[in-house]
């Protein structure tokens, strides 16, 4: 049973004292917690009807009393409309949206959204290297917001090992790059040029171009990454 779901029915398993509960032994009773209006209420409440209507008649600069004139509705009506305490009717939506020159569907589309927020714990996060199978990669990197969908960027904590060997492999990827040092020593190679950045320092760039990456000490970044424009 989901507590959080009041139309759900309670079920009752009873079974004789000191048994593991059977199938057989299970006894069904439904007790009915809201009636049909407030299932509707309860529904309808999700589309938010009374906030659209007054954001409506209050960017046409209409008052309750004239959009009672338009559209035959009383003003008292439309103001528990509007405070949610009545549900309106198809018919008294098609009234008003008449009024406003908008079809039912601007009351129904655009259901409140639940805003993206996800967290990420420390220990939730994986560790990849630079390359799969390489033994000896030149950096590596923890996805910071894995688990949200649709991001507008990716973020990423790198570690870059100290490395005498060279940069690592040069690579680049469409959209922008932004890099900022937490601790050691980075040079990065963008157009043929290297780059020292220290702790504190912060680079943007755009990331079509290739670039490489070298731990003059071992360092560790916070580097994000977007889209391109389109």
């Amino acid at each position: 049973m989901d507590p959080s779901n009041p139309v759900l029915n309670e079920i009752d398993f009873s079974h004789e004292e000191n048994s593991l509960p059977q199938l057989t032994d299970a006894k069904l009773v439904f007790v009915n917690t809201e009636n049909s209006d407030e299932t509707i209420h309860r529904v309808l409440a999700t589309y938010d009807l009374g906030n659209k209507l007054r954001l409506l008649r209050l960017r046409k600069k209409i008052s309750l009393v004239d959009l009672g004139k338009h559209s035959g509705l009383s003003a008292s009506m439309l103001s528990q409309l509007e405070n949610g305490k009545l549900v309106p009717t198809l018919p008294t939506l098609a009234r008003i949206a008449m009024v406003f020159d908008v079809g039912l569907d601007f009351f129904f589309a655009d259901r409140r959204r639940r805003k993206l927020f996800s967290v990420v714990r420390a220990g939730e996060r994986m560790r990849f290297p630079d390359r799969v199978g390489n033994p000896s990669p030149k950096f590596f990197f923890e996805v910071l917001a894995f688990s949200a969908q649709e991001k507008s960027l990716q973020a990423y904590l790198a570690e870059f090992p100290q490395s005498d060997s060279g940069p690592s492999q040069e690579h680049f990827h469409d959209g922008a790059e932004f890099l900022f040092v937490l601790s050691g020593e980075l040079t990065i190679t963008y157009q043929g040029e290297d780059h020292a950045l220290n702790v504190g320092d912060s680079v943007y760039f755009d990331s079509s171009e290739a670039h490489a990456y070298r731990g003059v000490t071992d360092c560790k970044a916070i580097v994000i990454t977007t889209p391109p424009r389109i």
